[in-house]
């Protein structure tokens, strides 16, 4: 029987490569085909269902109203703003869980990705409570400058950035973990400033970790709904956005609520598909 080798002229990554390709032709085995078809058909028939219910004869006409449309363009630029700020105050603090050590440090991790397990709702209550009117933070807001945020558009990308900045935390942390420090002090030795380090090394190094957690933030944003309408409220053109608008159209338009919906399965879809080859298998080079 003849066995077949990689040329020796391959790298080590691309004969990793190559193996997995050969394994992933393996026959599955029966105790774990089973499930892996259960949970496919628990993921996808939902979906399948939204399609084939769907109105489409009448969904332009569904979509056709200023409310939905204002819906969409209020929940777009408002995940592009969580988002946007997520990279700003969310990479450095990645950074730091990820290369220093401190007291109170795994208190900290759990703090800040809390907001992955905590129902959406409670966050939207902890946010009135501390931005309110009468919160902690919020009264002097009100007093000092005049800045009330609860149900405002700030509110609606406040709820956001609070439920969606923890997915890209972790998947900017871990990148940062396993990410080979060599070049980054190699850099140091050389005489480049810490910054300058970050900036030229550290961040290209991680890019397509740091993209993909800012694809999962923003999709995460644009379908925030219980801390949106807890904070925020539901006022159309101001604080309404997609999800809060499906919510009270299938109370009295399904059809309109189903149109709806298939706007934000595409947009998700859209997102996802377009970036994943890129960033979201980490790192992989083509």
């Amino acid at each position: 029987m003849v066995t077949r080798t990689a040329p020796s002229h391959l790298s080590a990554r691309e004969r990793t490569r190559r193996a997995a390709r050969g394994g992933a032709s393996q026959s599955v085995p029966a105790p774990l085909l089973v499930p892996a078809l259960i949970a496919v058909a628990f993921l996808v028939l939902p979906l399948v269902g939204l399609l084939v219910r769907a109105p489409w004869r009448h969904i332009g006409a569904a979509l056709s109203g200023s409310d939905a449309t204002q819906a969409l363009v209020l929940s777009l630029w408002t995940a592009t703003t969580a988002t946007a700020i997520s990279l700003v105050i969310g990479v450095p603090l990645a950074w730091v869980l990820a290369r220093t050590r401190f007291p109170g440090q795994r208190l900290l991790r759990a703090l800040v990705t809390l907001p992955l397990v905590l129902p959406p709702v409670v966050g939207g209550v902890a946010l009135l409570l501390a931005f309110g009117r009468t919160g902690i933070i919020g009264r002097y807001l009100n007093s000092w400058f005049g800045l009330t945020i609860p149900f405002t558009p700030i509110a609606v990308v406040m709820a956001e950035t609070f439920v969606a900045m923890p997915f890209l935390i972790i998947t900017v942390e871990g990148a940062l973990r396993s990410a080979d420090q060599g070049f980054e002090e190699a850099a140091a030795t050389l005489g480049a400033k810490r910054m300058a380090v970050f900036r030229r090394i550290t961040v290209p190094m991680i890019a397509p970790s740091l993209g993909a957690g800012a694809v999962l933030c923003w999709a995460r944003a644009l379908g925030e709904f219980g801390a949106t309408i807890t904070f925020a409220g539901s006022f159309p053109g101001q604080t309404e956005t997609m999800p809060i608008a499906v919510y009270y159209a299938l109370e009295s338009d399904p059809d309109a609520a189903i149109a709806l919906s298939l706007v934000l399965l595409l947009v998700s879809v859209v997102v996802l598909v377009s970036l994943r080859d890129r960033w979201l298998r980490g790192g992989s080079v083509p």
